[in-house]
C-alpha cells in the first residue's frame, strides 16, 4: 500500500472518531441545566419542614417552635374544645380541671376525662403542668404569671384572650400554625364567615329587640361590652342592653337597673343557677316587657356552653338569631344546622332533640 493512501486512511478514521465523540457530547445534558433528582427534592422538602413556626400571641409575647407542637397542655376548656376541633385531641396529654363537666369532652374525646388536670384559673397547678414535658402549654392571658414561671423552665407557652369572635379566630390561626393543622383552621373559619354574611343578610333590615343576657352566678350579673357574649347579642340582630358598659367583664346590676333597661328579652345561660320559673315568677319584674310577654329563655348546655368563645360558640349566635328572628331563620333549621357542624367539626352526631329554646 502506497503511503498516500494510508494517510488518507488514517485521516478519515481521525473524521470517525472526531464525529462519533461530537454526536455522543450533543446527546448529554449540561449539568447546571439537569432535572433535581429524588434526593434532592428530597432534601429541599426536609429543610422547608424544619423551619421555625412563629406566632405573636394576645399578650404580645413571640411563641417560637422548631417543629409543630406534638403534646399540648390545655389549661383552658375554651382552647380544649378547639384542640378537638381542629382534629388534635390525641396530642394533648393534660388539661383543665372538672373535665367530666364538659359534655362535648364525652362525646368527641372521651380519653379527657382521664388525663391529668393542671387545675384551674385561680388555682393553676404550675409543677403538674411542668412534668408532664409538654412541646406547649396553651393559657389564657389572665395566667400571665403561669406562662411565665413555664417559660423560664424552658417550656413554651401560647397565651389567648379569645372574648369576641375576631379574637377567637385569631386563637384558632395561632394554635393552627403552631401545630401545622392551618387547613382545618382554614374550614373551621370559612364556616364562621359564610354563617355570619347568610346570617346578616336575613336580618339587617330587621328591627333590634333589647336584649338582657345574664351571667350564670346571678340574674343581676350581665356580659358587657367586653364580653364575646356582647357580640353574640350583636351578630344575632339584637341590642345589648348592658352593651355600654366598658370597665368590667361581667357587671352587678340591681333590680333596678334591669326595670329601667326593660329588655325585650332576656336569656339565660348553660350553668344559670336560677330559673325561667324563677323571673317569670318575680314580683319585682312583672313590669318587664320580656317578663310580660313571656320572651325569657334559657340557652342549650347538653353540648358545649355556647355563649363562651369555643369553635362551636357560633351556634350560640345562630341560636340567638332564630330566637330573634324566627321568621327569617326557623329553628328547625338551625337544628339540622347545629347537627351538621358537630359532625363535620367534632366527628360525632348529635341528639337534635336536646337543642331546645
Amino acid at each position: 500500500m502506497s503511503k498516500g493512501k494510508l494517510n488518507k486512511r488514517v485521516l478519515l478514521l481521525l473524521l470517525v472518531l472526531i464525529m462519533t465523540f461530537t454526536i455522543a457530547a450533543c446527546g448529554q445534558t449540561p449539568i447546571d441545566t439537569q432535572e433535581p433528582s429524588n434526593n434532592e427534592e428530597q432534601i429541599e422538602e426536609n429543610n422547608s419542614e424544619i423551619k421555625e413556626l412563629i406566632v405573636i400571641d394576645h399578650l404580645g409575647r413571640e411563641v417560637k417552635l422548631e417543629k409543630p407542637a406534638e403534646k399540648i397542655v390545655s389549661g383552658y376548656y375554651i382552647t380544649t374544645s378547639m384542640l378537638i376541633a381542629l382534629g388534635l385531641e390525641e396530642n394533648v396529654v393534660g388539661i383543665e380541671a372538672k373535665a367530666d363537666t364538659r359534655p362535648i369532652y364525652k362525646l368527641a374525646a372521651r380519653h379527657f376525662l382521664d388525663l391529668p388536670n393542671v387545675g384551674t384559673m385561680k388555682e393553676f397547678d404550675l409543677e403538674g403542668a411542668a412534668a408532664l414535658e409538654p412541646d406547649l402549654v396553651i393559657l389564657s392571658i389572665r395566667l400571665k404569671d403561669a406562662a411565665e414561671s413555664l417559660e423560664q423552665l424552658g417550656i413554651k407557652v401560647l397565651t389567648v384572650n379569645p372574648e369576641s369572635m375576631e379574637e377567637l379566630k385569631e386563637t384558632i390561626e395561632m394554635i393552627s400554625k403552631l401545630t401545622n393543622t392551618e387547613d382545618r383552621a382554614e374550614e373551621l373559619i370559612k364556616y364562621y364567615d359564610d354563617k355570619t354574611s347568610e346570617l346578616s343578610a336575613k336580618i339587617k333590615d330587621k328591627e333590634k329587640k333589647n336584649v338582657y343576657l345574664a351571667g350564670n352566678s346571678s340574674l343581676l350579673s350581665t356580659a358587657t361590652m367586653k364580653m364575646y357574649q356582647n357580640s353574640l347579642i350583636e351578630m344575632a340582630g339584637g341590642e345589648n342592653v348592658a352593651g355600654d358598659i366598658d370597665d368590667t367583664y361581667w357587671a352587678e346590676i340591681s333590680y333596678e337597673q334591669l326595670i329601667v333597661y326593660n329588655p325585650d328579652v332576656i336569656i339565660g345561660i348553660p350553668g344559670a343557677v336560677y330559673t325561667k320559673d324563677e323571673i317569670l315568677n318575680d314580683e319585682k319584674l312583672q313590669g318587664i316587657n320580656a317578663v310580660k310577654n313571656n320572651k325569657v329563655y334559657f340557652m342549650p348546655d347538653s353540648f358545649e356552653s355556647w355563649d363562651s368563645p369555643v369553635p362551636s360558640g357560633i351556634l350560640g349566635t345562630m341560636w340567638a338569631t332564630s330566637l330573634l328572628n324566627e321568621d327569617d331563620y326557623p329553628f328547625d333549621v338551625f337544628k339540622q344546622d347545629v347537627y351538621d357542624f358537630y359532625k363535620e367539626f367534632y366527628d360525632i352526631e348529635i341528639n337534635m332533640e336536646q337543642i331546645t329554646k
